[in-house]
């Protein structure tokens, strides 16, 4: 009898044992996939959609989303790929307005009491490079594009379109150069003072002292430099620079590569031709020096390494190598260069008002005191275009 009650309690206590390896096992194999596959991420909880009709599981069958489902799940990932561009736009912005404040307190210091001078806001600042020597250019260009008193006065008020000379300071103090540049100044009132000593050899010193004097004093979205002898349209000027204003890091001109000059006798000799590699290379890519613009973000950028951008020997060159290593959009504008009578005049005609014009022969206008006039009854969009120019 005692054999067969054993035999009895051993078949019972087999299934308890079998159940405990089996927990372990499952345990183990538990252990294993967490390992393989990381930890299970807890269940997302999706919201009823009431404009949805329940779908019907049947045995066998299993649904598939709809061709409208898979068009609003692309659309959803659409819009918030739009929004995440556009927030980190807003975050570029933000990081350029800190910058260009700080930048202005370096330059102007604070006012009294701690209070540092509010930036007026503008779409465009548009700077006139001169000359002590160019009083008749300047006179030429006031009586053809650049509108004169009250009329600059409207503009900057109504349009946010500023225009100054711009032009530095004699070497020597209280001189009869400054003296004349301060009593025109008082005629006119269109003139940008720059802490800058004036000389042909320092122009890429004064485009960084322009751009950064400028930043400090106006919040705009674009920055221009143009030359005293081109003529410019600011209506089509505006509208350009109107089509690229929701971009970050525009560069606009005319996009050249001109020659490395190494012989020292030449008008546009680099000292540094070395630096471009071996003889008869070609310049990186940038835009002309008689015009262009660039965005609020680059001229910020100027503004604040201003004292370690370094300066080659052409302007324009400078301008381009301190771009080169950023993250720039060129925009090569042909409008921006367009060629004098008969040039622009045939563009006009067409319906194809150009930007600005100059000759290349002479890097501006040949004979700008002269023929400025007849290059503006030839090529001028209307002096009332920059009042209805949409941008």
């Amino acid at each position: 009898m005692k054999p067969k009650n054993g035999a009895a309690a051993s078949d019972r206590r087999l299934p308890s044992r079998r159940i405990l390896l089996l927990c372990f096992l499952c345990f183990f194999l538990g252990m294993l996939v967490t390992d393989l596959f990381g930890s299970v991420p807890s269940p997302l909880v999706v919201p009823p959609r009431h404009d949805r009709e329940p779908q019907r599981v049947t045995e066998g069958f299993v649904a598939r989303p709809k061709p409208t489902e898979d068009r609003d799940i692309m659309g959803e990932v659409s819009k918030t790929h739009e929004a995440i561009q556009n927030l980190e736009k807003s975050i570029d912005t933000l990081q350029m307005e800190l910058a260009a404040k700080r930048s202005s307190n370096e330059l102007h210091g604070e006012s009294a009491g701690g209070i540092s001078k509010q930036r007026k806001r503008a779409f465009v600042v548009i700077g006139v490079n001169t000359a002590f020597s160019s009083r008749k250019r300047r006179d030429s260009v006031r009586a053809t594009w650049m509108p004169q008193g009250e009329k600059l006065k409207k503009l900057e008020e109504e349009k946010g379109i500023i225009i100054r000379f711009t032009i530095g300071h004699s070497a020597t103090s209280n001189n009869v150069l400054d003296k004349a540049i301060d009593a025109e100044d008082e005629i006119h009132h269109d003139f940008l003072r720059l802490d800058h000593v004036e000389g042909y050899h320092k122009l890429s010193a004064k485009t960084k002292i322009f751009f950064s004097t400028a930043v400090a004093l106006w919040d705009a979205d674009f920055y221009v430099k143009v030359d005293d002898d081109v003529h410019l349209n600011l209506g089509m000027l505006v509208a350009t620079l109107g089509r690229h204003k929701l971009k970050p890091r525009v560069y606009i001109g005319c996009m050249k590569s001109g020659p490395v000059l190494s012989d020292k006798n030449v008008k546009y000799h680099e000292p540094e031709f070395w630096k471009f590699g071996e003889d008869g290379n070609k310049y990186f890519r940038h835009a002309t020096g008689q015009i262009y613009a660039i965005s609020k973000d680059l001229a910020t950028y100027i503004s604040i390494n201003h004292p370690i951008l370094h300066k080659y020997a052409n302007e324009d060159v400078s301008l381009g190598a301190w771009f080169i290593g950023l993250d720039v959009e060129h925009i090569d504008d042909r409008d921006m260069c367009c060629g004098t009578p008969p040039d622009c005049e045939w563009k006009a005609q067409a319906g194809n008002v150009c930007v600005a014009s100059f000759d290349w022969k002479c890097s501006g206008v040949c004979n700008p005191v002269e023929r400025l006039k007849y290059v503006h009854s030839r090529c001028s969009e209307g002096d009332d275009a920059i009042w209805s120019a949409v941008f």
